[in-house]
């Protein structure tokens, strides 16, 4: 009976040794886990619907679909709490230099054009530490 004791002390040492059940090296694999799980986080915005107006009147119909990187969780959720604001001011924004033409080339919407433009207005409302990037998902455009 003694030689069983012993064995299962000698065990539990062992298992102290290697690390297994030292609360230590526990909490550092955690922390390492939750430093994984804290990168990025991704904010989709509803659809962008704007026309393209000429003197002739409308021409074609554009829809943006943005989904903005945040630093963070706690910015995800200041990005989504502003986020009426937000396609807002896109739309504002968008609006008047989709029709002034100055993102167009050729008939073509010129993305990165519109994506340095949402990242200052993305800037402008937030502020520059909220928003990592804008992320054009669908850019279509539609002749009226």
């Amino acid at each position: 009976m003694m030689s069983l004791t012993a064995l299962a002390v000698l065990a539990g040492g062992g298992l102290m040794a290697s690390g297994a059940m030292n609360p230590a090296k526990a909490s550092e694999k955690e922390t390492a886990k939750e430093g994984e799980l804290a990168g990025p986080s991704f904010v989709e915005m509803k659809p962008l619907v704007l026309p393209i107006v000429d003197r002739n009147g409308v021409s074609q119909i554009i829809s943006l679909v943005v989904s903005l990187e945040a630093n963070d969780a706690a910015s995800a959720a200041e990005i989504l709490k502003y986020s009426p604001r937000l396609t807002d001011a896109f739309i504002q924004d968008m609006y008047g230099v989709l029709t002034r033409q100055a993102a167009m080339e050729g008939g073509v919407v010129q993305v990165g054009y519109i994506k340095n433009r949402l990242n200052r207005v993305s800037a402008k409302v937030l502020g520059e530490d909220k928003v990592k990037d804008v992320l054009l998902q669908v850019v279509q455009q539609r002749p009226v």
